[in-house]
């Protein structure tokens, strides 16, 4: 049988009918492991688990310094009115650093005394139109966004309040209220004065936000879709970066009608004596670029009373001259058009991604680089295809530990017991590369289970994974309740929870566990192992002077996450897997010139077919799936394809000294990320054979 050194060697020991030695080190005996004992561990990567978040972080610093910056600014040096100190101080908040560089080139006083004449330019005064209009729309909408994710509402419910939150924001707070001071009149009627500008301003915008953020957020990484997440406020900045160049347009020609106010210079004696209409007059009376000038000349400042003369009027574009001044059929173009564009941005949302799900329905999924996400795509599609979190890592093995160690039952009344619990581990499969696994008593694969036929058995499953599990007995003759499969022959079990499995083995050979419940992915994160049942009667024992297990599985590994391989589109194996490791980690096998191996080929994978070659000469198969062949029904081949749960004893003569390969025969089978280290990779390992 087998011995295990700390070196990675396999040490074999004689095997005859009926006569089994194993001896375990005694390092690989088993713990219970907490989730605290790696609690710093988790610690480290509960926000960076993604380049992505990297670079958010450092941007979130330069947003955090800029948005400083412009604040200690505007209060200490700008001469403008208050509504637009907090207006560039926000959307430098969402902007960052492309914040900072619009309040420096288009507001930030460059000398002083020269702020009226430095924001006269048009594109300065859409700017700061602009700037008015996403601070309060950009706010709304985020608050939206954020109560609606928590809520599980569905994204296109949630785009049409963050619509309705965003306006509200704008016109009723950030319009009607902040400006109402300084724009004269009653509250409502600066909010019927500032209706049509600010309807289509946001139109504009959120005809931009709204694409980004349904694709961004029900894209590739759904971790987007939480405002605890750090991508949330980067699609969120993101958004509104786009938002504001779709709306800047509208703006410069809102600005250029005078329906909407630009930037302004108040100082400090002056404020409070000014309204919007005295201090814009002494800024956003600016020469048309056709080459009118206002009959306000803009280094002119009129009298209060002057300027409270005109009433209303200022908003409507009456100051300007009839060849200038809007008309009515221009207003209502461009309230159509920036509809239009909100209703095609809003509509292009549906075509690309599933709108009608919600933050709930996918959870912090993180897809494959390169997944095709339709329209149609169900949210538990995108939860079964997602990446390992690698922040509901529990326990990280050591990277020497070997999968399928054997378990030795404890005997309670005549009943073999053997103790299951799947969880969430970290997982070496290389020297320099870990697996974040689904496992079975913390190792990949899970251990191996050795029983009698006609043992009365008994296993007890734990799940602490954060899904629901079953256990299936793969070939097994047993009463239909003890099977496995989930909503069909037992209710899942649940996070937390236990299950029993009590059955008669009566049957022998080489056979498998594995889960039966979200089986495409969690099978294929690792949550299978090998059962093996001697026959009662040591006549019907395979005779070979050694045997070795090996256990086939393929692994995603992309962007530092670990995604389950299943057939999905952008993803295809990377790593492959003997025994939960890859060459040249595998094992080494130790024989002698004259010694038979068996090999027990098990198909725990979940979507190849292996064609498994071994050196050195033909091999004898003696049993598939568990059934031994009758002598005359064996035959000899160097090649056998294990599909997905198939399994094959064959037995092997080390005929020569030297190392011997098993290995696959589909080449990139035998690479690591589609690279050879030493001579090959992934499904492959070497038998030593020495001389006499």
């Amino acid at each position: 049988m087998i011995h295990r050194h700390h070196n990675g060697e396999v040490h074999l020991f004689g095997q005859r009918a009926g006569s089994y030695l194993l001896l375990l080190p005694s390092h690989l005996t088993f713990q219970r492991w907490k989730a605290s004992s790696c609690a710093s561990k988790k610690e480290e990567v509960c926000l960076f688990i993604q380049p992505v978040d990297y670079l958010l972080f450092v941007w979130f610093i330069l947003a955090a310094f800029s948005t400083a910056y412009v604040a200690w600014d505007q209060f200490r040096n700008n001469p403008e009115p208050n509504v637009m100190k907090w207006g560039f101080i926000l959307v430098t908040l969402y902007l960052g650093p492309v914040g900072l560089m619009l309040y420096v080139l288009a507001d930030k006083e460059p000398r002083p005394n020269t702020h009226e004449e430095f924001v006269k330019p048009l594109w300065k005064q859409g700017i700061g139109s602009t700037i008015h209009c996403v601070a309060g729309d950009a706010t709304g909408i985020i608050i939206a966004a954020a109560i609606t994710a928590v809520l599980g509402l569905p994204m296109w419910l949630d785009i049409i309040i963050e619509y309705i939150a965003g306006f509200a924001v704008g016109l009723f707070v950030f319009q009607a209220l902040f400006m109402k001071n300084m724009m004269g009149g009653t509250y409502w009627q600066n909010v019927r004065n500032s209706f049509m500008p600010e309807f289509i301003s946001m139109n504009a915008m959120m005809a931009g936000m709204a694409p980004v953020m349904a694709i961004l957020m029900m894209g590739r990484d759904m971790r987007a879709m939480w405002p605890g997440e750090m991508l949330f406020w980067g699609v969120m900045a993101f958004g509104v970066g786009i938002g504001f160049a779709t709306a800047y347009p509208f703006n410069v020609w809102l600005v250029a009608k005078q329906l909407k106010h630009g930037l302004m210079t108040a100082r400090e004696d002056e404020q409070k004596n000014l309204t919007a209409h005295e201090i814009s007059e002494r800024t956003t009376n600016h020469e048309m670029e056709t080459g009118h000038q206002s009959n306000t000349h803009h280094g002119m400042r009129p009298s209060h009373q002057q300027h409270m003369s005109h009433g209303d009027s200022h908003q409507h574009g009456e100051k300007l001259p009839p060849a200038y001044a809007p008309t009515l059929t221009q207003i209502v173009a461009m309230a159509c058009f920036s509809l239009i564009m909100l209703a095609g941005g809003y509509a292009y949302s549906f075509t690309q991604v599933n709108m009608r799900l919600s933050a709930h329905d996918v959870g912090r999924a993180i897809m494959a680089p390169g997944m095709i996400m339709t329209f149609d795509t169900p949210g538990d599609a995108m939860k079964d295809m997602a990446a390992v979190d690698p922040r509901g890592v529990t326990f990280t093995a050591s990277s020497d530990a070997r999968g399928a160690t054997m378990l030795e039952p404890r005997i309670e009344n005549g009943v073999k017991v053997f103790d299951l619990t799947a969880s969430v581990i970290r997982w070496t499969i290389l020297p320099d590369v870990t697996v974040e696994a689904y496992a079975y008593n913390n190792q990949v694969p899970g251990p191996t289970l050795r029983v009698t036929e006609g043992d009365r058995v008994r296993i007890n499953v734990r799940n602490d994974l954060p899904e629901s599990t079953t256990v299936h007995w793969h070939g097994l003759i047993l009463s239909n309740e003890m099977d496995g499969p989930a909503m069909i022959t037992q209710k899942p079990i649940e996070p937390g929870q236990e299950f029993s499995y009590e059955y008669t083995v009566g049957q022998r050979g080489t056979y498998f566990y594995h889960t039966h419940d979200h089986v495409d992915r969690q099978q294929a994160l690792g949550l299978y192992g090998a059962l093996i049942i001697d026959p009662k009667n040591p006549a019907d024992v395979i005779p070979a002077d050694a045997e070795y297990l090996v256990q086939l599985q393929e692994w995603i590994k992309r962007d530092w996450l670990t995604f389950p391989s299943m057939p999905m589109e952008g993803a295809l194996p990377n790593y492959f897997t003997i025994n939960g490791k890859s060459y040249p980690a595998t094992e080494t096998v130790q024989m002698k010139v004259g010694q038979t191996l068996k090999v027990r080929f098990i198909g725990s994978n979940t979507t190849a077919i292996h064609p498994m070659h071994i050196h050195g000469g033909p091999f004898e198969v003696a049993a598939v799936d568990g059934e031994t062949l009758a002598p005359s029904a064996r035959y000899l081949a160097d090649t056998v394809n294990i599909a997905p749960g198939q399994r094959y004893d064959v037995l092997w003569q080390a005929r020569r000294p030297g190392k011997w390969l098993i290995h696959c025969h589909i080449s990139h089978h035998t690479t690591n990320n589609n690279v050879e280290t030493q001579g090959g990779g992934g499904l492959m390992l070497v038998i030593d054979v020495t001389g006499d």
